[in-house]
Formats: structure tokens, sequence, C-alpha cells
């Protein structure tokens, strides 16, 4: 319930509308068009990187004043959304219809191939008028982040900027190589608002990744209202690294963040780690201790130091109301029981927790996902590892996949967005190494970990822990450059995986993140534009 960051963003938000206009004008040639680039280079230059592209220079398309948005019953939301983000820049009504006569308008159509699934589409572009079709809402969402791509930067401004606002002509064919394409933020370590959240899911949303995993309890915090133990906000949440205020969401607020992200088709899965990292539990009830005695509240950056108590009956008590309330204010199938680093259980008590814990969140509707420690327990093969290792082999992990389970590639030499681009980084940490955007990009989930075949692979996600992290700018200063490429390498099939040429596509971006406000991190791997 911490008002301060918000507060901060929205003063940040007011404050950089300014800035982005003359960003936007300086920019423009003359201070006169909103289309600097070539339009081949926008149709080439889509991340991520689409299945197919087929250029058509005759087909170009102008938005205008006249043009309409038009989207069936199911997709009407889609169309507004769409409208949201290109009427503030261009200065368009863009009405949302189900129906339209003549050309000039962007028609959303749900029904396309199957080839390109639920989430998948196809997008043409002619000079009469943009046709987006696909399967489902979802399929119609991608396609609309393509659009923006294809679109001059200048598009994202929330202030009118000149045009003209050229679509370039042709057709693309898109859809996902694998299922899961997640980004995890912590807000234990160091607590984000709902603003702020709600600002990172649309920063992410941009690029098709589709579930966002929130840490929401750890040593130095607990950043969820549980209504049966409600210390564990009011104490456990009222501190995080560095003794700063912390906070935590209300069930509420918490429900507005779900609906948020489902409105961008983004699931949110939701963490209480688990039987370590669990100080803030922990202080927050005595009970929950084997000696009946609170620790302190937490403010540093250790782990592995605490346990829950794993023979008590009131440990799996407590578990039962959290996960029930939480499963409640969850639609997606999944909930994050974490289950690493649990230095302070011994191995006979891990696995008489993790063999307790299963059947508590399965009594609830809901399959386990976690850390990929819980594998060496055995669990049903419904339940989803998070692989966050440091090397390309793990006897366990392959031995959970002969058995049936998938896995959900996280590795942290590759895939974690708080380890530092290099030395000099004045953010975040490097345990695992450095990870300049080379790095982030070039590696292949597919063929990653020994006897983990393409086939046993959910996706991949990007975990972003935030011990050195304190307000959005963090955030988007880490995320960004890198989180395009997990992107790309959850979405693209691997015959467009190319380094030249990503770093093109993602330089291309650069001005765009700038009209957007987001801080993002030069790196000179990269060729920005001047």
């Amino acid at each position: 319930m911490r008002n301060s960051a918000e507060r901060r963003l929205r003063r940040r938000v007011v404050a950089g509308l300014t800035a982005t206009a003359a960003v936007i004008a300086s920019a423009l040639p003359g201070a006169a068009t909103a289309d600097p680039e070539p339009l081949i280079t926008r149709m080439n230059s889509i991340v991520p990187a689409p299945v197919s592209v087929q250029p058509d220079p005759a087909g170009d398309f102008e938005i205008t004043r006249r043009t309409k948005i038009l989207a069936p019953s199911g997709g009407t939301d889609v169309g507004r959304y769409l409208a949201g983000v290109l009427g503030p820049s261009t200065g368009f009504p863009l009405p949302v219809s189900r129906s339209g006569t003549g050309g000039g308008n962007i028609a959303l159509v749900l029904g396309a191939s199957t080839r390109v699934g639920e989430s998948g589409y196809e997008l043409s572009v002619r000079r009469q008028g943009v046709t987006l079709r696909a399967n489902t809402a979802a399929g119609l969402f991608a396609g609309v982040q393509t659009l923006r791509q294809l679109l001059p930067p200048a598009v994202e401004s929330r202030v009118r900027v000149p045009g003209p606002w050229i679509v370039p002509g042709g057709q693309i064919t898109d859809y996902p190589r694998f299922g899961h394409r997640g980004a995890m933020l912590d807000v234990s370590r160091h607590f984000f608002g709902v603003e702020e959240v709600k600002r990172y899911i649309d920063q992410i949303a941009l690029y098709k990744i589709n579930v966002l995993h929130l840490h929401l309890a750890d040593d130095q915090g607990w950043r969820i209202e549980i209504k049966s133990w409600p210390r564990l906000a009011t104490v456990g949440g009222s501190t995080e690294v560095g003794g700063g205020p912390g906070g935590y969401y209300t069930q509420q607020q918490y429900r507005d963040l779900v609906a948020y992200a489902a409105s961008r088709h983004i699931t949110i899965v939701p963490e209480i780690d688990m039987p370590g990292h669990t100080n803030a539990a922990l202080a927050s009830y005595a009970e929950l201790n084997c000696d009946g005695v609170a620790p302190p509240l937490y403010t540093g950056t250790d782990v592995g130091f605490s346990s829950l108590c794993i023979r008590s009956e009131i440990t799996y008590r407590f578990l039962d109301d959290v996960l029930r309330e939480l499963a409640a204010l969850t639609p997606g199938p999944y909930l994050h029981i974490g289950t690493d680093e649990a230095h302070a259980t011994t191995e006979p008590d891990y696995l008489h927790f993790i063999n307790r814990v299963l059947p508590i969140v399965a009594r609830h509707g809901k399959k386990v996902t976690g850390w990929h420690e819980f594998v060496k327990a055995g669990p049903p093969t419904s339940a989803l590892p998070q692989y966050w290792g440091t090397t390309n082999s793990h006897p366990e992990v392959a031995a959970a996949v002969a058995r049936g389970n998938k896995v959900l590639l996280s590795p942290a030499n590759k895939a974690y967005l708080d380890m530092k681009y290099n030395r000099d980084t004045p953010l975040g940490l490097s345990w695992a190494g450095f990870i300049e955007v080379d790095t982030a990009y070039g590696w292949d989930p597919g063929n990653y970990l020994q006897g983990v075949p393409e086939t046993a692979v959910a996706g991949v996600e990007a975990p972003l822990w935030s011990e050195t992290l304190e307000i959005s700018d963090h955030i988007e200063f880490m995320a960004f450059p890198r989180l395009p490429a997990y992107a790309e390498l959850g979405w693209s099939p691997w015959s467009t995986h190319d380094w030249a040429s990503f770093r093109e596509r993602l330089a291309a971006q650069g001005p765009r993140w700038t009209v957007m406000g987001i801080d993002f991190f030069r790196s000179t791997q990269i060729p920005w534009p001047a």
C-alpha cells in the first residue's frame, strides 16, 4: 500500500511529456514529419522477428483522420487498445466499430489459418487498408504489437505530433515458438507500487511477453495481503532491502494488477517462496518458528538462512490458508512455490515439505511451478520446474523431463536481467557473470540443457531481482535492451536467429524507447541511431 513510489512515477511521467515532445521534434526532419526512416526498414526491423515477412512498397497505407478500427465482438477490447495507442500521437478519433464500409480502415478479424494457432496472426497492409487476422483475441493483440512497430517511433508519444502516419505495405505471417514467454519482477527485495508494475506490463507487452511472474514473498518483505494472516502484510511488508518503508498490495490491488495484465493478454504467476526465503513470514508470526520466537525483520541481501518449521502442523495450516487465498485471486493455472536455496532445511525435511505442499496446491485447483530444486521430490508431470542454474547440464532436471515434466528456462548466466552488463554497470549483481546483449541473445532454448529437447521446453523467462533496484528507471535500465532478446528467443523460429540482424533491429527500437520515456542502457554492441 506504499504510495510514494507511485507519486514519483506520476510526477516523472508528467514531467517527461515536455521532454518527449522535444525529443520527437528534434528527431523529425524540419520538425514536419513523423516518418524519417525508410518504410522498408521498418518492415524488416520487427522484434521479435516474425516467421515470414513479404514487403510490398506499392501497398503502403496511410492512417488518416477518417480511419476507423473495425473489430468483431471478440476483438473489441483489442480494437480499443489500438485506438488508445494511436490516438494521442495522431490526434485522430479512430472510432472502433463492428462494421464499416469503404476503404482506409484497420480491420481486426477473428478467423485465420490454422497454421498460426491460438497466439499467432496474419497481417496484410495494402493501400486500401490494413487487415489483421487471428484465431483469438490474444493473436490479434500480438499482431497489434507488430503494427505499432511498423509505424514511426513518434506514434508512441502521449501528446499529438505531426504525421504522416504511414504503414509499410506487405504481408506478415507470425506465430510463437514457445507458449511461455515470461518476465519475472521481484517486488520483495524492493517494493514496486501498482502503477510501477503496470508500467512494466505495458513495456513487456510490446514484445509479445505473455507471462508476468511476481515474486511476492522473500526474507525482506511479504507483499500480498492475506486476510487470514494479516500480519504478513502489515508486519512482513513493512520494510525492504536497506530499511526502506516497503509496502504491499491489498487483495483488491492485486486483482487490479491481474485484470490489467489480462487486458494485455499477460497471465500473472504469483510466487510465495518456501520453505526458505521466509524471514518476513517468520518475523510476522512467532508460531511459525520452531522455537516460537519471531526473528527480527531483515533488510540485508544474504540468502539461505531462513526456513519454515517443517515438522510443525501449523506450517501446513498456514500454507493452506495462503495458497487458498492466492489461488482464489489468481485466474492463471499456476502457483509458484519457490523452493530454491533452502540451505537451512535438511534434505529429508526438504523432501517431506515438498511432498506436503504439492497436494495443497492441487487441492486449490492450481498446478505447481517452482525453481528447479523441487524436482528431486519427484513431482507430478503437471509441475513446471524453472531452471535457473549456470550450467547446461542438470541430471535431476533431465530425469524429470524423462518422466514427462516440461521445463521453463531461466539460466542465471544467460537470462537474469539483474546481472550487470559489464563491470562498470552502476546497478545489478555479477555472481552469475556479466550479461551483455550478445550473451542474452546468444543461446538456443531448444538446444541448451542436456536431456531437455525442444519439445520439453515450456518457454523462456527473464527474471529481474531487485536487491539493487528501487524505482522504475532502474527496472528499465536493467531490462532494456536485453528483454527484447529474450522475447525473440521465446517467440521467433530458430531459423530467424541472427546476431547481425538482431542488433540492427534492436537499434531501431531505441528511438521508440526514447519517445516512451524508457531509460535503457546504451550498449556499445548496438548501433543506436545518432
